[in-house]
């Protein structure tokens, strides 16, 4: 199937729906309620431990501007949170062009929302294995999925989503919005794209670095119940 080749974007992309599931939940208390106050008639879509503290951020303005990804999607989280965000309409929303009419008929079809910011960073793979006597399991159970999918999807298309994966770039994200008037520009959301490619190669690079030093021995002893 041919790709997508585009070429017409905008220049400047207003911030209306928001996906926000952080590990590292620093700087939510100034970030997420400026960015309500900059952005008129936001949505932030959430899940799990995020969701409760940005429900604790937001206080009353929560219900205006906050829902859970399983009550927008449809879909309950798997056991143990495995699988939360990997759904359709998320990524329907994350990779959709905003000049493209099959898009844009998908969205209707699936009253699905184009999502302008997405603001994920990943669970604490180097923090685990960094613990003494940590077993395969423990580090096996810290590999995030749905992040490293959504951070490359939002930066994948940087044409029109803003991927935010450093709480250390909350203040330049709000200041953009403050100046632009509620809106992102494209050299932010490149700049912000090619951060997040870094950010999953090195977290996989991590994991891949710990798998081929990590002997079968050691992982079979991780399994006391190991069935033959």
């Amino acid at each position: 199937m041919a790709k997508n080749i585009v070429t017409k974007i905008d220049a400047e992309i207003e911030v209306r729906h928001v996906l926000v599931s952080v590990s590292d939940k620093a700087g939510l208390e100034s970030f997420i309620p400026a960015l309500v106050e900059t952005c008129p008639g936001l949505m932030i879509y959430s899940t799990g431990g995020t969701f409760s503290r940005l429900e604790q951020v937001l206080g009353d303005k929560s219900r205006d501007h906050l829902k859970q990804v399983s009550e927008y999607t449809g879909q309950p989280e798997m056991q143990g949170g495995l699988v939360k965000t990997l759904d359709f309409k998320i990524y329907l929303g994350l990779l959709s062009e905003t000049y493209n009419d099959a898009h844009a008929e998908d969205l209707k079809r699936t009253n699905a929302s184009a999502i302008d910011m997405v603001v994920v960073n990943l669970y604490p793979f180097r923090e685990t294995i960094a613990k003494p006597g940590v077993t395969p399991e423990e580090a096996r159970a810290n590999i995030d999925i749905g992040g490293p999918s959504m951070i490359r999807a939002s930066a994948k298309n940087f044409l029109r989503v803003a991927p935010v994966v450093d709480p250390a770039d909350y203040p330049r994200v709000l200041k953009e919005l403050k100046v632009k008037g509620g809106k992102i520009g494209l050299a932010l959301r490149y700049e912000l794209a090619r951060k997040a490619f870094e950010h999953t190669a090195s977290y996989d690079r991590a994991i891949s670095d710990y798998l081929a030093e990590t002997d079968i021995s050691q992982v079979e002893k991780a399994y006391p119940e190991l069935v033959r």
